[in-house]
């Protein structure tokens, strides 16, 4: 219980500092889709809690890392561990209601990514859409033309913040899109109203002008442009509404991103993909088919009506071109070779075809393949973790949050570089995807297996004095080598060897 004490507090609060930090880090990646919507709180706190629960797979190894080595640290820095050790318990006898924790977690971390992961997944990404398909909120600069209404262009010299009130107003209505600057009102000042939920944009004007021309891409003569019709419009007061799509917040229907491999379970998983394997089994067969066909009997049905041709093909096992070239007259050998060509480049498009689909159902398995054993590798990547902080952290005996944090971040970036390289290797399809998928655990694995040996060995590996000692018998293997070759020179009567 006392280590279990120890190791309980530092995990908790390793877990939450972890999880803050990515979740920070996840939302800096979407700032640009969220910035200036004018969302609600509600909205925006929808957002952040499903990035938290999307980063929970990155924070939880990551804090069993930290966690296991500030509690080995500081029982090591106390020494603790050196008394637990010299009353006869050993390294894993001390480890074991802490791995027994360790595991509980990881079989809770497989049921969080298997039923948990796939339902925030959905959410997440149909909310960030439905985000990310909101209009921008209105705001309007002084002195710089906005456009973010279709067909209008908006610019004001001056904005009372008090009272709303805008100066110096110049709007072009560009809806006519072949004659763009035939429509500008200027006014002296003006009010905006923003109704979201009609989805409308209603300006009222004061003391302006409109001129309007009706210029079309015909009158380019000038004579035709002086009897185009033209109006100049002043006016005291005018209301102008705007449609405008995009100003309430709608959500998108969660069915669109239902199909994708991150938004499914186990089961989903095992049973799309299985369809979708079938579909490339089928394209398989089919592209094979239309291999098998493609050969000259197609030619031999186009000039079956000549009998010497239609012999020729039919009797020779190896067709000599050119046997066949002379029992055709020249305008047929033309149009031969015309229809030989079309029909080449026509089945090298039906490959191309076959070809590119079978490669995306590929991909779509691949990335099915993937899912299932990233909903694995996330438990065994916590026990491998904690084999690796635990360990470590009673091999340099260092507590607290300094030395801990900074061997943690080493290994999770090794761990996460290893990692996207395996998935990119499984996803291009260049390696299988058990491998890529399991490259890093594999490899942190082996690290982990080796700090725990020389943990369980009361291994100097940290010390300097191990590694001064193993210096200085490599210095006296070079000198022993060194007076080997200088004794033989001189045997051999070398005079510069004396």
């Amino acid at each position: 219980m006392f280590v279990l004490g120890n190791y309980a507090g530092p995990l908790a609060m390793t877990f939450f500092i972890s999880l803050f930090i990515l979740v920070m880090q996840g939302l800096w990646r979407y700032v640009d889709d969220i910035v200036g919507k004018g969302l609600e709180v509600s909205v925006m706190a929808e957002l952040l809690f499903y990035v938290a629960l999307q980063v929970v797979p990155m924070a939880l190894p990551l804090a069993i890392l930290l966690a296991s080595l500030m509690t080995f640290g500081n029982l090591g820095e106390n020494y603790e561990l050196t008394a637990m050790k010299a009353s006869g318990i050993s390294l894993f006898r001390i480890m074991k209601p802490l791995i027994i924790v360790t595991g509980v977690v990881s079989v809770m971390a497989f049921w969080f990514s298997n039923n948990i992961l796939p339902v925030a997944n959905l959410k997440f990404y149909t909310l960030l859409y439905s985000v990310r398909q909101q209009r921008p909120e209105l705001e309007l600069k002084e002195r710089v033309y906005y456009d973010g209404i279709d067909g209008f262009r908006i610019k004001i010299g001056h904005k009372d913040r008090k009272t709303g009130m805008l100066y110096d107003l110049i709007i072009h209505d560009h809806r006519d899109r072949i004659n763009r600057n035939i429509n500008v009102t200027m006014a002296d000042s003006g009010k905006m109203d923003i109704d979201n939920k009609a989805g409308m944009i209603r300006l009222v004007l004061y003391s302006g002008v409109t001129y309007d021309e009706k210029v079309t891409m015909g009158n380019k003569r000038m004579t035709d442009r002086d009897r185009q019709l033209y109006r100049h419009d002043a006016f005291s007061q005018e209301v102008f509404q705007i449609k405008v799509d995009g100003l309430d917040f709608s959500r998108t229907s969660e069915d669109v991103f239902k199909t994708n491999d991150r938004m499914k379970n186990l089961a989903q998983l095992n049973q799309d993909g299985d369809s979708i394997r079938f579909r490339c089994d089928s394209i398989t067969n089919l592209l094979r088919t239309d291999v098998k066909g493609f050969t000259l009997k197609k030619a031999n049905f186009r000039f079956k009506n000549d009998s010497l041709l239609a012999l020729a093909l039919d009797t020779a096992c190896v067709i000599n071109v050119d046997s066949v070239a002379k029992a055709l007259t020249p305008r047929k050998v033309h149009t031969a070779m015309q229809n030989a060509l079309r029909l080449a480049k026509g089945n090298k498009q039906l490959v191309d075809e076959r070809v590119m689909n079978f490669e995306n159902e590929k991909l779509k398995v691949n990335r099915h393949l993937m899912e299932m054993h990233r909903k694995f590798s996330l438990p065994v990547a916590c026990l491998i973790f904690f084999f690796i902080g635990a360990p470590l952290g009673a091999i340099i005996r260092k507590g607290g949050l300094g030395t801990p944090i900074v061997i943690s971040i080493i290994f999770f970036i090794f761990y996460y570089v290893i990692d996207t390289f395996g998935a990119k290797m499984a996803r291009e399809d260049v390696w299988p995807v058990w491998c890529g998928m399991w490259l890093s655990t594999g490899v942190l694995a082996a690290i982990g297996s080796f700090l725990t040996y020389k943990s369980a060995t009361d291994s100097a590996l940290f010390r300097s004095e191990a590694y001064g000692r193993v210096a200085d018998k490599i210095k006296d293997i070079i000198r022993k080598r060194r007076l080997a070759k200088l004794k033989k020179r001189r045997d051999e009567g070398d005079p510069m060897a004396f």
